[in-house]
């Protein structure tokens, strides 16, 4: 152990911890993190889903920091660094912060094989537990029921969207993906269910179990117009709320299931109704329909499975008219393609298909391969690229200022992008 004293050494030592990346199961966690004495003095919030995890925990961070409670998150994966995947306090936390955690797990697991996820897991969440938090706030990385996260009972489960994804573990409908995801549920705890039209599998286990139930339509809803928002729930109501800084209507059904979990919490982490009109406005994260000012418009969106990329496709449709859109694609080859490409071709005018630096990774060719076989736009051109900074390049050097272009498909292919600072836009000249 005395060699490894860096993060970066850590990260490599897991690496070659377990013969397989995922593993699903909670035994061999357990056994680790009860060693580790893993226990949270706050409530803890999980969120699962197929779609809009990340986005919950921002909002959630946010009002709860606006409320002045000391938060720490977990979320997975990360688009540039590690330490990206917990911030304590709002602020991402130290690569040396974690090194002592993870020498921590590796004194526990006493030989017990843990995957790379499992075992950056145990010591993230042993950080977290020695932080003095008020409340923290973990997202799953796959599925739930036998994701490393939930071996923390959660005080509040949260799930968003549910969609296929993953289906090799986790099912091939949404009946199936329903029951793995209401595992992170629990006996008497609030059960918030931000889809608007959940599979009743979900409903069913959480009835089964006697959670807390929480439905949208049912137990929570949320009105607008073009101006402002409301949110009404058991017992709160808040009007006249400012639309969340993140973009996307989607935002909204997070945000609505975001208020119930602060509602049905509410006796033990109250937030004022000033705290969620700040934390809405204050609310950051990078990669999901982020625009990046200057010309040509830039979007990043690490919409990366058919479900995602229908709500990015009616999000670009939204922002009006542009002379043509130019997108850089690169996504991993276990993912539906085909569905994707097809949902995206006829907003495209111009691919940019890229290889990525994992061997997950559909390479380049591939991805021009599957679009070819489902476009029905014969004229759109496309390239392949050997990484994303070089296919966004290529876009920028070929767009006018008025296009469009669309960065997509993987937390790898905005990371790669974001991982040297993005390229340098001119500046929109405003009419005075």
């Amino acid at each position: 152990m005395q060699s490894r004293q860096t993060l970066q050494d850590w990260l490599a030592h897991c690496e070659h911890l377990h013969p397989k990346a995922i593993e699903l199961g909670l035994d061999r966690v357990r056994e680790v993190a009860q060693r580790l004495g893993l226990a949270f003095a706050g409530p803890v919030i999980t969120v699962a889903g197929t779609n809009g995890k990340g986005s919950t925990c921002a909002l959630l961070e946010a009002i709860l920091l606006q409320a002045g409670w000391r938060t720490g998150v977990y979320t997975s994966p990360h688009l540039v660094h590690f330490e990206e995947r917990c911030r304590i306090g709002g602020e991402a936390v130290k690569a040396d912060a974690l090194v002592p955690h993870f020498e921590r797990v590796e004194q526990a697991r006493q030989g017990v094989q843990l995957t790379y996820f499992e075992f950056t897991t145990l010591a993230i969440l042993d950080l977290m537990a020695a932080s003095g938090l008020d409340v923290a706030i973990l997202e799953v990385g796959l599925g739930g029921r036998l994701d490393a996260v939930n071996v923390i009972d959660t005080d509040c489960a949260i799930v968003t969207s549910i969609d296929l994804d993953h289906q090799e573990f986790l099912g091939n409908d949404r009946e199936a993906i329903g029951r793995e995801k209401a595992g992170i549920l629990r006996a008497g705890k609030p059960a918030i269910v931000s889809d608007p039209v959940p599979p009743a599998s979900l409903v069913a286990a959480a009835e089964a179990i006697g959670a807390d139930l929480w439905l949208h339509g049912r137990d929570y809803n949320f009105t607008g117009d073009k101006q402002q928002w409301g949110w009404a729930g058991r017992g709160r109501r808040y009007a006249g709320l400012a639309y969340p800084a993140l973009r996307g209507a989607n935002q909204l059904l997070n945000a609505s299931g975001v208020l119930a979990a602060l509602t049905a919490l509410r006796e033990r982490i109250p937030v004022t109704a000033q705290a969620v009109r700040a934390g809405l406005g204050l609310v950051e994260l990078p990669g999901r329909f982020q625009i990046v000012p200057g010309e040509p418009t830039l979007v990043l969106d690490v919409a990366h499975n058919p479900h995602s990329v229908a709500a990015l496709a009616a999000n670009l449709d939204a922002m009006g008219f542009y002379p043509a859109t130019r997108a850089v694609f690169g996504a991993m080859a276990d993912k539906d393609l085909a569905a994707m490409l097809r949902r995206m071709d006829p907003l495209v005018d111009r691919w940019y298909f890229t290889g990525l630096d994992t061997p997950r990774a559909a390479s380049a060719q591939d991805l021009q391969a599957q679009w070819k076989a489902v476009t029905v736009c014969h004229d759109v051109d496309a390239s392949t690229h050997a990484n994303p900074r070089e296919a966004l390049e290529s876009a920028l050097a070929e767009a006018n200022p008025t296009d469009r272009i669309l960065v997509f498909g993987s937390f790898y292919t905005v990371g790669a992008v974001l991982k040297d600072g993005l390229p340098r836009l001119k500046a929109r000249h405003l009419a005075p």
